[in-house]
């Protein structure tokens, strides 16, 4: 068995692609192994996502947000917390 090491970074869009020569069409069977490691900028653990890229329509949260303006519309109290025992108690 011949092991074929490569080290690749992902592109852009946070995927790896690879290009692995192994030989004929059908000639071997491949079992590919992928582990991540940090780079040495930064962690492996990639950018949060943006609300747009999440599927959300631009400037959705900002026209939201802060936009019932009704003086009828008002919270209701929401009551008391009950009383429960201590964890502590036995």
């Amino acid at each position: 068995m011949n092991v074929i090491r490569l080290s690749a970074t992902s592109g852009p869009d946070g995927v790896l692609h690879l290009s692995v020569p192994v030989g004929s069409v059908g000639e071997f069977e491949v079992a590919v192994v992928v582990s991540q490691k940090p780079t040495a900028t930064g962690t492996a653990t990639p950018a949060p996502k943006t609300p747009e890229e999440l599927g959300w329509p631009p400037g959705f949260f900002e026209n939201v947000i802060g936009s019932i303006d009704d003086p009828a519309f008002k919270r209701y109290p929401q009551g008391e917390f009950e009383q429960r025992e201590s964890l502590d108690a036995q």
